[in-house]
């Protein structure tokens, strides 16, 4: 399992546990604790993880409004999307139709 794999595996596990130690993230993956906090650093830098030091309590967790199927739009924003994009053409209807291709529940717009 490379680098990219683990940080991935380590957000899914995270997204179900909600709170880990360094330690027995280390253990899982077969990894020192060292390279289990550099992960931890790289994909504190896009996903919103809390790593409080301690040993009790200490370790990394989710905030509980974090899920990563959260990334899509709801029907609402979606609805709207649709609205607009009959007033659009050109290029504008082409960002706005990927967007709603990468972020819609629907393959569309694809």
């Amino acid at each position: 399992m490379g680098p990219s794999e683990r940080r991935s595996a380590i957000l899914r596990l995270l997204c179900k546990r909600r709170h880990e130690t360094a330690i027995n993230l280390a253990e899982e993956f077969g990894v020192s604790e060292r390279t289990i906090r550099a992960d931890l650093v790289i994909l504190s830098c896009y996903y919103p993880i809390q790593v409080l030091r301690g040993r009790y309590g200490g370790g990394a967790s989710l905030p509980e409004w974090f899920r990563m199927e959260s990334r899509t739009l709801s029907p609402k924003q979606e609805a709207l999307l649709r609205r607009l994009r009959q007033t659009l053409d050109g290029e504008d209807l082409q960002v706005l139709n990927s967007i709603l291709a990468q972020f819609a529940l629907y393959w569309e717009y694809r």
